[in-house]
């Protein structure tokens, strides 16, 4: 299945390139927020999307369109507009009808419009997680149903795997995938009362790491069938979703499920492990889970396979992450780099089968000519998923012809 157009918002820019062009100069989005923002209590480390600037690339892509609006733009919530104006960024390279009955929306998300609960909210949103997704893809007239994926973390590469299904099963030709959510009091103070957020900007698969950074994103990825004729960067060639449910919050600590879901989707043998260019790790900075991916990539046989985590530049995005990683990690192999893991300066090891074993976590940027990477992600109630990519025969990396 063929990546035909991508975009992301976020702290960090409003296209894929602005994003990755800050991502490969070490820049993070993560940022300190006093006490008082979102009405807290208390302050909180955080990934932000400037609302300002949002509302002026959505007015100026109204202002600039010449398709008609199926819905009042100003109806939708700001969560819906940023979803929307990512739909539209990333068909600008795609080009393909989203008001097609051959189009599908999938969208991603763990919390939508949940301010749309309170009992002061005035706003035009509702909490109901399909009607979101129905004011999304009747923007742009799509008249099919929109499917919704709302599975914890590992929502946004839950919700590539199900467009893999719908385009291999010949039920459409495209699906546009777009993850979204916001932060909120709501959701901040869900994590604070876990104890599960760092002080400051967060540490995946350090040493000294001591808990997550949550982050704002809209992210957009349009999917087409393997016979498009469309040029494409790269292709998503199969995904496994598994769930070990070893508990409500905590992730299994053999990394079970994660491991299973890895070995199938690498069950045909190819591409080895000497083909994959790294694996971007789900990497929350959290005690358990970081030690659950090094413990699964170890089981998997992927031990000197490179690992990254992005959690450090854009914090957890919670049902955009598995989107926005993605393409950021389709974008670094098109470069040829593997980009590093921010803040991890210590490697932690862990035990597995009776031997120390340090997973190959890049702390520098590396460079690459594989053609291959692996998404990983888990979330809450034991769910994993894993994502095989491989780069598009005609995209031109710099360092395969060198």
């Amino acid at each position: 299945m063929k990546i035909l157009g991508t975009n992301i918002i976020s702290s960090l820019g409003f296209t894929t390139l602005d994003n990755f062009e800050q991502v490969k100069s070490g820049v993070s989005g993560v940022k300190y927020y006093e006490a008082g923002t979102f009405d807290l209590p208390e302050p909180f480390v955080a990934s932000l999307i400037d609302k300002i600037k949002l509302e002026e690339h959505f007015a100026d892509m109204l202002n600039h369109s010449t398709s008609p609006q199926n819905v009042e733009a100003d109806s939708l919530t700001l969560l819906e507009r940023a979803s929307v104006l990512s739909v539209v960024y990333a068909n600008r390279e795609a080009e393909v009808d989203l008001s097609s009955p051959h189009t599908l929306f999938v969208l991603s998300t763990t919390k939508g419009n949940i301010d749309a609960i309170d009992a002061d909210y005035r706003g035009n949103g509702s909490p109901f997680l399909w009607s979101t997704a129905r004011r999304i893809a009747d923007f742009f007239g799509n008249p099919n149903t929109p499917i919704v994926v709302s599975n914890a973390c590992i929502s946004g590469a839950a919700a590539q795997v199900v467009a893999l299904r719908y385009i291999n099963n010949g039920l459409f030709d495209n699906v546009v995938v777009v993850g979204v959510d916001f932060l909120s009091k709501f959701i901040i103070s869900g994590f604070q009362s876990f104890r599960a957020l760092a002080p400051d900007v967060c540490k995946p698969f350090d040493a000294e790491r001591c808990g997550l950074n949550l982050g704002e994103a809209a992210a957009t990825i349009i999917f087409g069938k393997d016979t498009d004729d469309k040029p494409a960067q790269a292709r998503l060639v199969c995904g496994a979703i598994r769930n070990d449910a070893t508990h409500i919050s905590a992730p299994s600590r053999t990394g079970e499920g994660c491991c299973r879901a890895i070995r199938n989707v690498l069950c045909g043998g190819q591409p080895t492990a000497d083909d994959i260019a790294f694996i971007c790790a789900h990497g929350t900075a959290t005690p358990y889970n970081d030690a659950m991916e090094a413990n699964a990539i170890y089981r998997a046989g992927l031990g000197s396979v490179a690992v990254n985590s992005l959690k450090s530049l854009f914090g957890h995005t919670l049902g955009a992450a598995g989107i926005l990683e993605t393409i950021i990690s389709c974008e670094a192999l098109e470069a040829g780099v593997v980009i590093p893991t921010l803040n991890c300066t210590d490697v932690e090891s862990i035990q597995a089968d009776g031997r120390t074993f340090y997973p190959n976590v890049t702390s520098a940027m590396r460079y690459t000519d594989k053609r291959y990477f692996l998404k990983m992600i888990s979330g809450f109630g034991g769910v994993n998923a894993v994502a095989l990519f491989q780069l598009e025969p005609d995209t031109q990396n710099p360092r395969l012809n060198n």
